[in-house]
C-alpha cells in the first residue's frame, strides 16, 4: 500500500515556515533555512545548510538509493514583502473556509512543505525507486535568484530531473520568460532653468528616447511563444534633475526587457544599444547604458515530448488536476538555473499566481495536500523507469 500524506503535519509545518519573515527585500532567510534542515534531517536525509551570505541560505537534502538517475525537489524560502490590506497577521498560518492564508502559504512555502512531504513519502517506500532523492530549498528567488544561481555553481549534487514549486494550480508549466533590466542614462548639459537655451535638457532628451523604445516594444511584441505569450519591452522607473531651477544633465530609467524561449540574451542587448546608437545619429541624443540590473534570469523551456513532461501531467490527472494542457509563466522562476546543469524538468505547485504577491495570499488546503501526492507520483514515474524493479 502506498504511503499517504499527513494532513495534519503538512499544515503544522506550514504554520512555523510562515512564521518566519523572510520577506525579499530586504532578505533573510537563514532561520528558516535552520528549520527545514531540521525537519529534512529527522526525515532522514543527508542535509547540509549552505549560509553563501549572511543571513542567506540553502538547504541542500540528499537520500541516495541505489543507481539511478537524481531527482529534485526545489522551491524559495523567500517571500515578497508582505505589505498592508491584511485580513490577519501576514506571517500567521490562518485556515478559513477550506484555505490557508499567510505570505508565503502559495508562493512559495506551500509548495516546500508538500515536497517535504513528498520525500517523506518516497523514503518510506524506497523499494519503489532507484535513484537520488535531492531536496534544494533555495534564497533570493524573489529578487536576483541568489541562491539557485549559487546552487548552480557550486560542487552540488548533480540534477538529472527537477520539479520547481511555484503557484501553477498543480498543472503542468514547463517554459518561463526571461528577463533583462538595462540602466539607461541621457546626458545633457546644465543650465539655468530662466535660461533653458543655454542647456540641453537631458529629460527632453529622455523623451525622445523614450519613444523610440516604445515604437521598439511593438516589434519585440511580435516575437510570440504558445505558451508564455509574446516578449515585451517597458520602462519602470525613471528619475533625473537633481534642482527646481537647473536645467537636468542626466536622466536615468530602467527597461524591463522579457524575453521569450528561443530568445538569446546577448541579441537582446545588442538591440537596445542599436537603438541608443540610431537615437544619437539621428536625434542627437546621447545616452549610455550605465548597468544591469540583475534578474531571477533568461527564459527556458522543457520539450513537451520528455518523459517528465509526460509524468507530471499524468500525475496531476490522477490526483485531481482536471486541466491536462501544459502551460507558461509570463514571469520567470529558477526552472532557468537548473536547465542550465542539464536537468529536465517542470513547474507544479498548489495555489495561483492571481494570489500571490497580493494581501490575504492563500492556499487551497485540497490543493496543498494534492500537491504532495503530485511530487510523489511525478519521482515516483520517473525513478520506477529508470530501474527500479529491473
Amino acid at each position: 500500500m502506498l504511503i499517504a500524506p499527513d494532513p495534519s503535519r503538512m499544515k503544522a509545518v506550514l504554520e512555523k515556515l510562515v512564521s518566519f519573515n523572510t520577506e525579499n527585500p530586504p532578505g533573510r532567510e537563514v532561520e528558516a533555512a535552520q528549520y527545514l534542515a531540521e525537519e529534512l534531517k529527522n526525515a532522514g536525509f543527508d542535509v547540509r545548510l549552505d549560509q553563501f551570505l549572511p543571513g542567506r541560505a540553502n538547504v541542500i537534502a540528499t537520500f541516495r538509493n541505489g543507481d539511478g538517475p537524481s531527482f529534485a525537489f526545489n522551491s524559495h524560502i523567500d517571500v515578497v514583502p508582505a505589505g498592508s490590506g491584511w485580513a490577519q497577521d501576514p506571517f500567521t498560518l490562518t485556515e478559513k473556509e477550506g484555505n490557508l492564508y499567510g505570505r508565503g502559504s502559495c508562493d512559495a512555502k506551500g509548495p516546500i512543505v508538500a515536497m517535504i512531504e513528498a520525500l517523506r513519502m518516497l523514503i518510506a517506500e524506497p523499494q519503489a525507486w532507484r535513484g537520488t532523492l535531492i531536496g534544494a530549498f533555495v534564497a533570493d528567488e524573489e529578487t536576483e535568484s541568489k541562491g539557485a544561481k549559487h546552487y548552480v555553481a557550486q560542487d552540488a549534487p548533480k540534477v538529472d530531473l527537477v520539479v520547481v514549486g511555484e503557484p501553477t494550480s498543480n498543472t503542468t508549466v514547463t517554459a518561463h520568460k526571461g528577463s533583462l533590466r538595462p540602466i539607461i542614462r541621457v546626458i545633457g548639459e546644465t543650465a539655468h532653468s530662466g535660461t533653458p537655451n543655454l542647456g540641453v535638457n537631458a529629460i527632453f532628451k529622455a523623451a525622445r528616447l523614450l519613444g523610440l523604445l516604445e515604437d521598439h516594444h511593438a516589434e519585440v511584441a511580435k516575437r510570440c511563444h504558445h505558451l508564455v505569450g509574446g516578449a515585451s519591452l517597458t520602462v519602470t522607473r525613471v528619475g533625473g534633475g537633481h534642482a527646481d531651477n537647473i536645467v537636468p544633465d542626466a536622466c536615468e530609467f530602467l527597461v524591463d526587457r522579457r524575453m521569450v524561449p528561443g530568445e538569446d540574451e546577448e541579441v537582446a542587448k545588442k538591440e537596445i544599444m542599436s537603438l541608443l546608437e540610431t537615437a544619437r545619429s539621428e536625434f542627437g541624443i546621447q545616452a549610455e547604458i550605465v548597468g544591469y540590473k540583475p534578474t531571477t534570469g533568461g527564459p527556458t523551456e522543457t520539450a513537451p515530448e520528455h518523459p517528465i513532461v509526460k509524468a507530471s501531467l499524468e500525475a496531476g490527472h490522477a490526483h485531481g488536476v482536471a486541466d491536462k494542457e501544459l502551460h507558461g509563466f509570463q514571469g520567470g522562476c529558477d526552472l532557468v538555473h537548473f536547465r542550465s546543469i542539464g536537468a529536465q524538468g517542470t513547474v507544479i505547485g498548489p495555489g495561483s499566481l492571481a494570489v500571490a504577491h497580493k494581501p490575504n495570499e492563500f492556499v487551497p488546503i485540497q490543493e496543498f495536500v494534492d500537491a504532495s501526492r503530485i511530487y510523489c507520483d511525478v519521482a515516483r514515474r520517473m525513478l520506477h523507469e529508470s530501474g527500479a524493479g529491473n
